[in-house]
């Protein structure tokens, strides 16, 4: 029981001689006292979206669109009753586009004209549409469609 008593002793004096040697750490400063946190600076609105601009990709005539201003059947002989439509498809977007038709007769005679003002943000149709209850004389026609008073196409068309 000696030797356990000993060996017992001696490790509790290592243990005691190993603390005893360690390094004393510096004092930890205290910490300052908390401030209220300076607003963070409110950020600058984001800049409009700048316009990619509007292309017109078709020109299409028919004698009837659907519901989202797409020609249905599209075609370039009408009957002198037909209503006719031309249906400008864009793609692109802006805040503020002015499109126009100007329908003209085969010795350049108008015929019709009109415009609308779009803002698309994406792919659009736009209709336009010129009718003659009492019946267009037959002969050949055109419509031409611009974007911004620049001309963005033309569609030669013929009433039989």
């Amino acid at each position: 029981m000696k030797l356990r008593t000993a060996i017992t002793l001696s490790t509790l004096v290592a243990v005691l001689a190993l603390a005893s040697c360690k390094k004393s750490e510096a004092p930890v400063a205290p910490a300052p006292p908390a401030t209220t946190p300076a607003a963070a600076p409110t950020p600058a609105p984001a800049p409009p979206p700048i316009a990619a601009g509007v292309t017109v990709s078709a020109i299409d005539l028919a004698t009837g669109i659907d519901a989202n201003q797409r020609a249905i059947a599209a075609q370039t002989v009408f009957a002198p009753t037909d209503a006719i439509y031309a249906v400008v498809s864009t793609s692109g977007s802006a805040q503020n586009v002015e499109l126009s038709a100007k329908w003209t007769y085969q010795d350049g005679q108008t015929v019709g004209e009109s415009s609308q003002s779009i803002a698309p943000t994406g792919p659009a149709a736009t209709a336009f549409q010129i009718a003659k209850p009492d019946g267009f004389p037959v002969g050949k026609y055109k419509v031409e469609i611009k974007k911004d008073g620049s001309s963005a196409g033309t569609r030669d068309f013929e009433v039989k």
